[in-house]
């Protein structure tokens, strides 16, 4: 049997754009991915604190340092720039790697910089 556990989080990162003609997906800086350790074109939940959407998407790396953080697509209507959301990735794991797993959680400044 497998459990879905969660892997780890950007955690408060506020949105910086919004593309509603796009295909769909979340930029996110680069080096914010690798951080967290969310690879590119991994399943994410993003969970909006300000208005309390949530939804299922894939992530897209952006420009390494710049701190982007860009709903694309449908996305972009139920997220504004400048909201703070929280961007989750799970693993499927068995009972006995989950029982080990401690997540990466990375909290983030105002300005998407990791605080930890």
């Amino acid at each position: 049997m497998l459990l879905t556990i969660f892997k780890s989080k950007l955690h408060r990162l506020r949105v910086t754009e919004a593309q509603l003609y796009y295909e769909g997906s979340i930029t996110i800086d680069e080096e914010l991915l690798k951080t967290a350790n969310i690879l590119a074109y991994e399943k994410v939940q993003v969970v909006n604190v300000n208005n309390g959407a949530r939804l299922e998407t894939y992530t897209i790396p952006g420009e390494w340092g710049s701190r982007t953080v860009c709903l694309n697509g449908p996305a972009a209507r139920m997220n504004t720039v400048g909201d703070e959301i929280i961007v989750i990735a799970y693993a499927q794991m068995t009972p006995e790697e989950a029982v080990l797993h401690r997540p990466q959680v990375i909290l983030v400044d105002e300005n998407n910089n990791p605080l930890n």
